[in-house]
């Protein structure tokens, strides 16, 4: 018995790995970028480096994904290699893979076409974010070497987790989205005096990114849940980046940049092992009773409950969450209710079953920031009285009988 829980345990254990390629443009980067390599590795990453352009390389196999995760930190890869192509990655993408995508001043067109598949635009080769107000002293006179203002990142701790409050180094290019697509997230804005330009270029035309309209990272929630996240900066994640003090054009001095938290905080991310959510149980019955019945009534009294959990660390733990909703639908919501949380991650309500009858759903959506979508719809029938079931039928029909207008006399 002991053996065989072992047995199901260490199974659990090898489903639960995840496995990731990873694409370079030289297998240096190995070395610049090892920090970020080994804290996946440390959290249960099964990692495989590969140079991007690999003869060997496939995604797929026999119909099958071989991995769960692909990081491209090869902003200089002219064409994949093997079976890799800008249409594969975006398959990836569709069914439900989750990347990770890096580049630089110099990105090819590859990934600048692969960044504006997820809804990311890189500006124009050659182009580099410059700041004449927040760039770090080590700066070469350029300003490109840039200190972004951690005020910068977004609002979600399930994303950038807690930043250490120290300006981040950044040297790359500048991303734009559309601010209306709803799927794309601002991770990293530029500071409102940053603009993108080719530094050697003396400045003709208004540069096409600025201010906070332009991104540093950007990242991508698809609607099957998949996940992206994009930097114009190959050296944000780099081992150099991560472990330098900061020195800001204003004379403040940063033990460490605020790097490291974040690149932890946010592979986590993309990698879904945080801001996970998942329903356990529905259930749903006539008040004072426990099992559904065939249908509901009109005016039934109803109870509903949903238990959702969260993934937090590789475990699962009942999610709490003030402002969760439960609509009764029938083509268009009739009752729209905030469910109760409880410590346990149950949420419940109850309510009184609408005097139309019908086929509805109980439907649950919660879309935040920083979490996968949660979905839950359960149909169920409401039929109307019948003729017995109306109040004081039977009394009104004794009444009617036992009138005066008709006795036989």
């Amino acid at each position: 018995m002991i053996l065989l829980l072992f047995v199901l345990s260490l199974l659990g254990t090898i489903y639960c790995k995840q496995t990731t390629l990873v694409l370079v443009d030289t297998l240096a980067t190995r070395e610049t970028h090892s920090i970020f390599l080994k804290s996946l590795q440390e959290r249960g990453h099964d990692v495989t480096v590969k140079s991007a352009d690999d003869p060997s390389l496939q995604i797929t196999k026999y119909g099958e994904h071989i991995y769960n995760n692909l990081v491209i930190l090869s902003p200089g890869v002219e064409e994949f290699g093997g079976s890799l192509s800008l249409e594969a990655i975006v398959e990836f993408i569709d069914e439900g893979g989750n990347v990770l995508i890096a580049g630089s001043s110099e990105t090819t067109d590859l990934i600048r076409e692969l960044g504006t598949e997820v809804g990311v635009e890189m500006d124009e080769e050659g182009a580099m974010v410059i700041d004449h107000l927040n760039y770090d002293v080590h700066d070469k006179g350029q300003h490109s070497l840039i200190a972004a203002p951690n005020s910068g990142l977004i609002n979600s701790a399930e994303m950038v987790g807690k930043p250490n409050g120290s300006p981040l180094l950044y040297r790359g290019t500048g991303l734009i989205t559309d601010p209306d697509n709803p799927l794309v997230l601002p991770v990293l804005k530029a500071a409102s005096s940053a603009y993108c330009h080719t530094p050697s270029q003396a400045i003709v035309e208004y540069p096409h990114a600025t201010g906070q309209n332009m991104l540093l990272v950007a990242a991508l929630q698809a609607r099957n849940n998949a996940r992206v996240v994009v930097s114009g900066s190959l050296e944000f994640f780099s081992d150099a980046f991560i472990l330098s003090s900061v020195q800001t054009a204003e004379g403040k001095v940063y033990k460490t940049s605020g790097n490291g938290p974040v690149v932890e905080a946010l592979s986590r991310w993309v990698f879904k092992e945080e801001g996970v959510l998942r329903v356990v149980s529905v259930s749903h019955h006539i008040a004072g009773e426990k099992e559904p019945p065939p249908s509901y009534t009109i005016k039934d009294d109803v109870e509903y409950s949903i238990a959702i959990e969260r993934l937090v660390g590789g475990s699962w733990v009942p999610f709490q969450a003030p402002d969760l909703q439960m609509e009764f639908v029938r083509i268009d919501p009739f009752v729209r209710l905030t469910l109760k949380p409880s410590s346990t991650g149950l949420f419940s309500i109850g309510f009184k079953v609408p005097d139309v009858y019908g086929v509805y759903q109980f439907k649950v959506e919660y879309n935040r920031i920083g979490f996968t979508r949660l979905f839950s719809s359960t149909q169920v029938a409401v039929r109307p009285f019948t003729h017995t079931e109306y109040e004081s039928s039977a009394l009104n029909v004794f009444n009617d009988l036992a009138s005066p207008r008709n006795l036989v006399i």
